[in-house]
C-alpha cells in the first residue's frame, strides 16, 4: 500500500522560510517555463460572490521533477472580519511517473504566500533598477508584508511605504516591518503620495477597481501588480500598462483572461493579440527586461501552476531531510 507523508503548517513553516533558496526555487520554476515540455492547464477558477468569495486550482507538470503538485487555494476576504486569515488552502504532491499520492501539504496557504512573494521579488530583480531603495506596498495584508520582506532580498530598499483604505491597518503593518526589517516603513492613505518617490511599488489588493492611475507613475519605476487574479478584479488604470516602456506577463493567457492585461483589453486600451514576452522568458535570457533606467516596467503577475509545483517539491525535500512530517499508510 503506498505511503503517504503528511505535512503540517508548522512543520512545513519551519522547512521553508521566505529566504534566498526560496526566491531561487521559483526564479527556477519561472525559467523552466521558458524552456518548454511543461504542461500546465489553465487556472480553474470559482467566484463565490455572495460571501466575497474565491476558489482556484493550479497545477503544473514540470521536465526533470518527479513530482506534480495540485494546490487549491481559496480566498475569502471578508473574513478578517470574524477573526478568520483571508487565505488558507493546501497541496496535494503525486508522483509524475505513477500518479500516486506522495504527499498532503496542509499549509493552510503558506506555501502560496511564500511562492507568491518569491515570484515579486523574482520580478523586481529582473524588471527594476538594481539601485532601486524605496518602495511602495499597496495592502496590508500578509502579502503586503511578504511582498516587501521579499523586495529586501534581491533590492538595497532602506525606506518603504504601506498604502491602505484603514489608515489603523496600515499604521500596524508599517510599525511592524519597521522592527521586522530594520529599515523606516511609514503608512500612508493618499495613494499619489505613497506612489511618489518609490523606486518599487507592489500592489496586493483584491480591489476590483484600480487604485493606481497612470499620470501617478514616473521614469525609472517598476510596478508589480499581483492581485489581479479573476476577471472581477483590477488594480492599475489601463493607461498603466499603455505608459509602461516594458509590460511583462508571468503567463501571457492568463493576463489576458485574468490579469491587469485582461482591463486594458476591456478598455481598448491594448490589443487582444498583443504578445509581450513572459517573465520566464526574461529570468532565461531569451528577451530584455529593463534596458534603460528611465523605463518605466509593470509586471503582471497571476500565479502560475509551475510555482505551486516548484514550492511542493522543495517543501516536501526539506521537510524529509528534517525528518518532519507523519506518515500515513491508505
Amino acid at each position: 500500500m503506498p505511503t503517504i507523508r503528511i505535512l503540517t503548517e508548522t512543520e512545513l513553516r519551519s522547512a521553508v522560510p521566505l529566504n534566498d533558496a526560496a526566491v531561487g526555487c521559483v526564479e527556477n520554476a519561472f525559467r523552466a517555463l521558458a524552456r518548454g515540455g511543461v504542461v500546465m492547464p489553465p487556472i480553474l477558477s470559482m467566484a463565490i460572490t455572495e460571501h466575497n468569495g474565491e476558489v482556484d486550482v493550479k497545477t503544473a507538470y514540470v521536465p526533470g521533477i518527479n513530482s506534480f503538485a495540485l494546490k487549491v487555494s481559496p480566498g475569502f476576504f471578508d473574513n478578517p472580519k470574524i477573526g478568520l486569515p483571508s487565505t488558507t488552502g493546501l497541496m496535494i504532491l503525486f508522483s509524475a511517473r505513477t500518479g500516486q499520492v506522495e504527499a498532503l501539504l496542509l499549509d493552510n496557504g503558506y506555501l502560496t504566500d511564500v511562492r507568491t512573494a518569491a515570484a515579486g521579488a523574482v520580478a523586481a530583480r529582473h524588471l527594476s533598477r538594481p539601485d532601486s531603495r524605496r518602495a511602495t506596498i499597496f495592502g496590508t495584508g500578509m502579502q503586503a508584508r511578504l511582498q516587501l520582506q521579499a523586495l529586501t532580498l534581491v533590492r538595497p530598499i532602506e525606506r518603504a511605504t504601506i498604502w491602505g483604505r484603514d489608515a489603523g491597518k496600515a499604521e500596524a503593518l508599517a510599525a511592524a516591518m519597521t522592527g521586522a526589517l530594520g529599515i523606516a516603513v511609514t503608512a500612508e492613505t493618499d495613494a499619489a503620495r505613497a506612489i511618489a518617490g518609490a523606486d518599487i511599488v507592489v500592489t496586493t489588493t483584491p480591489a476590483t477597481a484600480p487604485v493606481v492611475r497612470a499620470d501617478w507613475l514616473h521614469p525609472g519605476q517598476h510596478v508589480t501588480a499581483m492581485g489581479s487574479d479573476q476577471h472581477t478584479k483590477n488594480e492599475l488604470a489601463p493607461d498603466c500598462l499603455r505608459r509602461a516602456d516594458v509590460y511583462v506577463p508571468d503567463r501571457l493567457s492568463q493576463t489576458r483572461s485574468l490579469g491587469e492585461l485582461r482591463s486594458a483589453i476591456d478598455a481598448g486600451v491594448m490589443a487582444a493579440d498583443a504578445a509581450f514576452p513572459e517573465l520566464g522568458v526574461i529570468v532565461a535570457g531569451k528577451a530584455p527586461g529593463r534596458t534603460a533606467p528611465d523605463q518605466i516596467t509593470i509586471a503582471d503577475l497571476t500565479g502560475t501552476g509551475v510555482q505551486d509545483t516548484a514550492i511542493a517539491t522543495l517543501a516536501r525535500e526539506r521537510a524529509a531531510a528534517r525528518g518532519a512530517g507523519t506518515d500515513f499508510t491508505s
